[in-house]
């Protein structure tokens, strides 16, 4: 009689489908081959759904020049999507252990999300904000199980971490719930301070003890949805550009535009790709400084796009408002864009004074660039390219020997 196959052992790895449900235990942080997971990914995808609405509502209100209401809009809208990225993306690097409880919490995440999405436009143009804050509530909600769902698991200062952050999630919910009812000439200053009140709940929470989330994997989440916001950019220029073309036959006014934008995105993709950011991230000090700075390089990034969509409708005719402005739309977020990176990413890896200045003096040219009238967004893309092609020349010659 022959033996049964001794069946393989079962792997005790976040990726074992075989279990549907395990101990939600800290990850090691120094685990070797961490990537980002199919579900993140997707995950990703549906958030910049609703980064693609706060974007459209934005063209709209600069486009009818309501440029200062648009921007503050805009600037609350998008807090709530990245805030809620962050915490997931935070969490799942020191948690996630891939059983079907937890992509079942995930997927609960990503719902709350496309209400939130569905809810922005009321935001904008009526001030109301019921549905938005509903898709808020049950992000966060979600985000308290999958916090109480490690206290569980977990003992001492590990266990109070994630029951202060459980804790925490829950009171600046309130806060949020009040936010909704208090009228508009109080809503501003409330926001403001709900907001400081949620960052402020991870340095809270990790006094106990800090989480074990993994310096790469951080690295390549921040850079995937970098990614994936720059190609909304170029999506949503692209559609504005094929609108002007379909309507008005004005291709002579858009070529300039469209050539412009897509230097100005290439070079944004270039620029922040061009350091290995993950060896800076050593301490939580500088990775919490560094993740929470990448509010404005993501909405930055987003607002580029929706920027080169009124520079379009402003050239068509669909935008009546000044030169000035439909510039000012596409080159004041590419500039700072250029700035934050250069401060979160690239100067920790300059040397010399020349590839520091490199960066910020391409931001204020990009500035400048704002008055040349319907060659602004060319101009500006060609500076960026050419901040490209000087950072890497000065590179390449410092790892040059001399004589070489």
């Amino acid at each position: 009689m022959t033996s049964s196959p001794t069946p393989p052992p079962t792997s005790t790895g976040a990726s074992d489908s075989r279990r549907p449900l395990r101990r939600l235990k800290a990850r090691r942080r120094d685990e070797p081959h961490r990537v980002a997971t199919p579900l993140e990914l997707f995950f990703d995808l549906c958030f910049v759904v609703a980064v693609a609405q706060a974007g459209v509502q934005l063209v709209h209100s600069l486009a009818e020049g309501h440029a200062g209401e648009g921007v503050l809009n805009y600037a609350f809208v998008f807090f709530a999507i990245w805030w809620a990225w962050m915490n997931f993306t935070w969490f799942a690097s020191a948690y996630d252990n891939d059983d079907a409880l937890y992509r079942v919490v995930t997927l609960v995440q990503i719902a709350g999300v496309l209400v939130l999405a569905a809810g922005v436009s009321e935001a904008f143009t009526d001030h109301n904000y019921v549905v938005l804050w509903l898709g808020y509530v049950i992000m966060r909600l979600a985000m308290v199980a999958q916090w109480l769902r490690a206290a569980k698991d977990a003992e001492g200062a590990q266990r109070a971490t994630a029951l202060r952050y459980a804790g925490g999630i829950l009171v600046c919910q309130v806060g949020w719930t009040v936010l909704v009812v208090v009228p508009d000439p109080a809503r501003l200053w409330l926001y403001v301070l709900m907001a400081v009140a949620e960052m402020c709940v991870p340095a809270f929470a990790e006094r106990a003890r800090v989480t074990t989330w993994h310096p790469h994997h951080i690295a390549e989440r921040y850079g995937l949805f970098t990614i994936i916001v720059l190609g909304e950019t170029i999506a949503a220029a692209t559609i504005a550009v094929k609108s002007g073309v379909g309507e008005d036959h004005e291709l002579g006014l858009l070529v300039p535009i469209s050539a412009g934008g897509l230097l100005i995105v290439f070079s944004a993709w270039w620029i922040y790709f061009a350091v290995p950011i993950h060896g800076h991230l050593r301490s939580s000090k500088h990775a919490f400084l560094w993740g929470y700075g990448h509010y404005l390089i993501f909405s930055s990034a987003a607002a580029i796009g929706a920027g080169l969509e009124v520079a379009v409708e402003h050239a068509v005719g669909k935008a009546h408002i000044s030169d000035l402005a439909a510039a000012a739309a596409v080159t004041l977020p590419t500039a700072l864009f250029l700035l934050t990176v250069w401060a979160l990413h690239s100067r920790h890896y300059k040397a010399g004074i020349a590839q520091q200045l490199v960066l910020p003096s391409t931001a204020l040219l990009v500035i400048c660039c704002t008055f040349l009238g319907s060659w602004a967004v060319l101009a500006a893309g060609i500076v960026s390219a050419l901040s490209v092609a000087v950072a890497e020349t000065l590179t390449a010659h410092r790892a040059v020997p001399a004589g070489r």
